[in-house]
């Protein structure tokens, strides 16, 4: 039916087919955009393969393949031809990534699978009114240091454009020389793809808002429309210097999707607990939740912090 080899290794110039494929099929999961796998192709090593309705991605992190479930027509026997090449070479999981729908479905072709859920990959799904507003008590303390910054901060708003590029580009190398990005092999990733995506931004149809205070950029967001009613934030980083720098940029971005978005996916933590803790204090409305699968029941290994 088909091949590992028959998968080719993911690039820029294959945002054509997978824009049309999304349209008709739009993925539920951060880790499954285009933007995400190309600017960590560094690190997770995406392949992909389009046949008979079924878009599927292949990653190599460690060498080893890694499978996640198809996007696109329901085809079991696409599935279960997946299934056999993940088993054939090793692979740790029949699938990885696998959102609540997806398993369901998955259960019903594979009765003996076994699921074990992945919460560092949980994607944080708000409503946009709420990061907007920020409205009730449980935005209280947003609400004031936010309320501070604005007494104490003369600031403005502009969008990401032509004309601001390079300075974001600047402002990202002084905030990952502050961060000591390179010290730590999660942020020096992070730091390529960050850099990878501010690189081809336009080419990747992307949209962003950056803050400027005494006539520097000092925060800046990404992001992009993903389906009718979300939008993702791929990142979201301002300097130290000005309290509350970071509650101003998730609220000037956040007003600005709630015109056209019912929801905004802040994608996963990672398993960092103080990134976790940051992203619970906004309370998200849905965390969209992804297992793996095993084909048989007691081969549930102990999970550890991966990347897919």
């Amino acid at each position: 039916m088909f091949a590992v080899e028959d998968f080719q290794p993911l690039k820029l110039e294959h945002k054509p087919i997978f824009d049309e494929h999304y349209r008709k099929f739009p993925p539920r999961h951060s880790e499954n955009l285009f933007t995400t796998l190309v600017s960590w192709s560094h690190f997770v090593q995406p392949y992909f393969l389009v046949k008979d309705g079924d878009l599927m991605i292949m990653t190599k992190p460690d060498a080893q393949p890694r499978f996640r479930p198809p996007i696109g027509e329901r085809n079991t026997d696409i599935v279960r031809h997946l299934t056999k090449l993940s088993g054939d070479s090793g692979s740790e999981y029949a699938l990885v990534l696998i959102d609540d729908d997806t398993r369901d479905w998955l259960s019903g072709v594979f009765p003996s699978a076994s699921f074990v859920k992945h919460p560092d990959y949980f994607d944080y799904i708000y409503r946009s009114a709420d990061l907007a507003n920020l409205e009730g008590k449980n935005y209280l303390k947003i609400r004031n240091k936010l309320s501070k910054f604005r007494r104490q901060q003369a600031y403005e708003v502009e969008p990401m454009c032509q004309q601001n590029i390079e300075e974001i580009r600047e402002f990202l190398q002084r905030w990952c020389l502050w961060k000591d990005c390179e010290s730590d092999p999660l942020l020096d990733n992070e730091r390529l793809a960050i850099m990878y995506t501010v690189e081809h931004c336009f080419e990747l149809d992307l949209c962003g808002l950056a803050i400027r205070i005494n006539g520097d950029i000092e925060a800046v967001t990404m992001f992009e429309s993903v389906c009718q009613d979300t939008a993702v934030v791929h990142f979201e980083k301002a300097m130290p210097s000005f309290e509350g720098l970071y509650q101003a940029i998730n609220n000037e971005s956040a007003k600005l999707l709630a015109e056209n978005h019912e929801f905004i996916n802040r994608q996963s933590d990672l398993g960092i607990e103080g990134l976790r803790t940051a992203k619970q204090r906004y309370h998200p409305c849905q965390m969209l939740e992804v297992q793996h699968m095993l084909l048989r029941s007691g081969e549930i290994k102990s999970i550890g912090h991966e990347h897919y």
